[in-house]
């Protein structure tokens, strides 16, 4: 258990951010989830749009550090190779 004031601290703020970031995780995977859906439902529109929108909300979880830039753009290239081989 943390013993100085400043472990404490640390131990709330780790705390916190564990929080944010399982939070954003979690709305990070919903986007994607929804391409999922719509590929595995055989629909390019739907496909396409929830493509565009999961986007952006991906590359934000790289810039807070949920996400590593690699992984992100694994994860779309192999969406968008899936999308576009629809239909």
């Amino acid at each position: 258990m943390a013993n100085t004031p400043q472990s404490k601290k640390r131990a709330r703020q780790s705390e916190r951010r564990l929080n944010v970031n399982k939070a954003r995780r979690s709305r990070i995977r919903t986007y994607l989830r929804k391409v999922e859906e719509a590929i595995a439902a055989g629909d390019k529109d739907a496909a396409q749009a929830a493509l565009r929108a999961a986007q952006p909300e991906l590359m934000r979880g790289v810039t807070k550090g949920v996400f590593h830039k690699n992984t992100a753009s694994r994860k779309m290239s192999r969406l968008s190779s899936r999308v576009k081989s629809l239909g």
